[in-house]
């Protein structure tokens, strides 16, 4: 299995979508571990504690993925990201005959 198939595999089985956050791959980590806890889990004891460990497993595949991943801090990129108000201002300033 080649890297982009072992990430693909991780980030479902951690109901990530394509695109994520740090923040929602955490929250999804947290929730997943949760649920799937040998503790707190409602299947048989080894079945959770195998799928506690898959995804443990697949947090890592991810965590580590995201750490040696190369952010661009270029215009450019940093350009695609304003948000709706950081867009407006970008193009129109304060001009008051286009400032909402």
């Amino acid at each position: 299995m080649n890297k982009y198939e072992k990430i693909t595999e991780a980030r479902k089985l951690l109901e990530l979508p394509e695109r994520a956050t740090i923040e929602e791959i955490k929250a999804n980590y947290r929730n997943l571990v949760r649920a799937w806890h040998p503790d707190r889990c409602k299947e048989a004891k080894e079945k959770c504690t195998e799928r506690t460990a898959r995804i443990v497993a697949a947090y890592g595949i991810i965590i580590e993925y995201c750490d040696h991943y190369r952010f661009s801090f270029s215009k450019e990129e940093v350009m695609n990201h304003l948000s709706e108000d950081e867009w407006w201002l970008e193009r129109f300033g304060n001009d008051p005959l286009w400032y909402k």
